[in-house]
């Protein structure tokens, strides 16, 4: 990942442009883009000092709101699908999507784990075996 100038490099940018130079000829004496010169001289303007800002950092969650109500609705209901919970919110006016609800309830530590109740249509492994065909039939 990239990683931001130093703070001393860009002390000496903006000092250089503090003492008249051009941001041009600043920006070719210390092989940096003008852009860069102009950025760090108006935050060293605006804010007296040219460091950069952080980078990264974390977004909050957009149902942080609906947490509660979401956690409450699948303890009410274990087997709601998380698309239907995306449904239920569309319902209360939340516009979100499957893998915001996704997260929201991977987060909350909880899981959809199949079990033997939920196997509909599995093979025929997973059941008792089919008995053997008793006769064959005659054609009618």
């Amino acid at each position: 990942m990239a990683r931001p100038y130093s703070l001393d490099l860009r002390e000496r940018v903006v000092a250089s442009v503090a003492a008249g130079e051009s941001c041009r000829k600043v920006a070719a004496a210390y092989k940096v883009s003008v852009a860069s010169v102009v950025k760090w001289s108006q935050r060293f303007r605006a804010t007296g000092s040219a460091k950069a800002k952080r980078m990264g950092g974390h977004r909050p969650r957009s149902l942080a709101n609906e947490r509660d109500w979401l956690l409450a609705r699948l303890a009410a209901v274990p087997d709601l699908t998380l698309r239907a919970l995306v449904v239920e919110l569309g319902e209360r006016g939340v516009v979100t999507s499957y893998g915001s609800v996704w997260r929201t309830v991977h987060h909350a530590g909880i899981s959809f784990k199949k079990n033997s109740v939920r196997h509909r249509a599995g093979s025929s492994r997973r059941g008792a075996k089919t008995s053997a065909v008793a006769g064959v039939s005659r054609p009618a």
